[in-house]
């Protein structure tokens, strides 16, 4: 594309091996301050539950955290999963949100579980978990709560959402299937397709391209809009970025194995034994990350903008050390061309 990359960050807050959820909430706080002075647009936080890798728990918090401590840059939810709550408490929140930093807050909204079978049910309980199909009710029933307009003949029209009357956050859909593009495209919201799930991203070009061509115009957003969120890790070689990316992927695969501790050291990452369906896996995985030097970086972003075309990504970044993650977003900032804020 000859546009210029527009860049994001997407964060869920890893943990460290050995190292506390509350320092890892810290250094979400720490690299959103940093990020906004390299000049990305927005910084949104991820949502897991019963997970030892991450910490972002509850993105909502965590956005009014990182909007105190910033002055700009646009903070939200990658994103809020709307199957375990009720659409009126979502709304609240984000209403919320809006009211105290107008302006400056998205709700990305998931249909994914963000935890397995059992979780999701004691985040239900002592009721049941929401079916799927209970999800575009959900998302329509969002979007009235939020703007107070449900339509007249529905159960809770009389009810507003406080508090008063903020400014409504934009609302996104995300997903890295055709489901969650379509309901996009019908309800005319922006889409954001998680590239960094590694899933069948074969089929991403031709999601976001099926979104494009069923997108129903909306007031607020008349034209239809999409982001994709990148695995990146950038360093100076491509051997230490290499270095560095071996411990998202060892987490990664430790973690659907169900042995999730942290996120390893380099070392323990270097020294760890590759059964052979690990390696499988773990090369696979990788394929779909952008790992390399700053020129390397720029070069697959741009292939992978021109695959979607798209200029906006948001980008994932996983090390071990905070100050890793702080240069990777840095060389990314600079080889791309992002305008530093004062």
């Amino acid at each position: 594309m000859s546009q210029k990359l527009e860049l994001s960050v997407v964060d869920q807050s890893p943990v460290r091996v050995g190292e506390s959820a509350g320092q890892a909430l810290r250094d979400t706080i720490a690299l959103a301050v940093e990020v906004e002075k390299l000049g990305y647009q927005r910084y949104w936080l991820a949502e897991h539950h019963s997970a030892p890798n991450y910490a972002g728990t509850s993105p909502e918090i965590l956005i009014g955290q990182v909007a105190a401590h910033t002055n700009s840059i646009r903070v939200g939810s990658g994103g809020v999963m709307l199957s375990h709550y009720s659409a009126l408490k979502v709304a609240e929140n984000f209403r919320l949100l809006g009211a105290l930093y107008p302006g400056r807050i998205d709700l990305g909204v998931g249909r994914a579980p963000g935890s397995d079978q059992i979780t999701a049910a004691a985040l239900s309980f002592p009721g049941q978990p929401k079916e799927i199909r209970h999800f575009p009710r959900q998302v329509v029933d969002l979007l009235g709560f939020l703007n107070n307009d449900l339509e007249d003949n529905h159960f809770f029209s009389s009810i507003s959402a406080g508090p008063g009357e903020p400014e409504v956050p934009d609302v996104w859909l995300l997903g890295s299937r055709y489901e969650s593009a379509n309901m996009a495209a019908q309800l005319g919201l922006p889409f954001a397709y998680a590239h960094f799930f590694g899933i069948a991203v074969e089929e991403g070009p031709a999601v976001v391209e099926n979104y494009r061509k069923n997108y129903q115009p909306s007031a607020s957003f008349p034209e239809p809009k999409v982001n994709v969120g990148v695995h990146v890790v950038c360093s100076e070689t491509e051997e230490q970025a290499l270095r560095l990316s071996a411990c998202r992927n060892l987490s990664r695969l430790l973690n659907i194995t169900g042995r999730a501790a942290g996120i390893p050291s380099p070392e323990d990452a270097a020294a760890y034994v590759y059964q052979a369906d690990e390696a499988a896996y773990v090369n696979q995985y990788q394929s779909v990350c952008v790992d390399g030097t700053p020129e390397q970086v720029k070069e697959r972003l741009e292939e992978i903008a021109e695959w979607y075309q798209t200029p906006d990504l948001s980008i994932v970044t996983i090390t071990h050390a905070l100050e890793d993650r702080v240069h990777s977003y840095e060389l990314v900032a600079d080889i791309c061309g992002l305008t530093p804020v004062a």
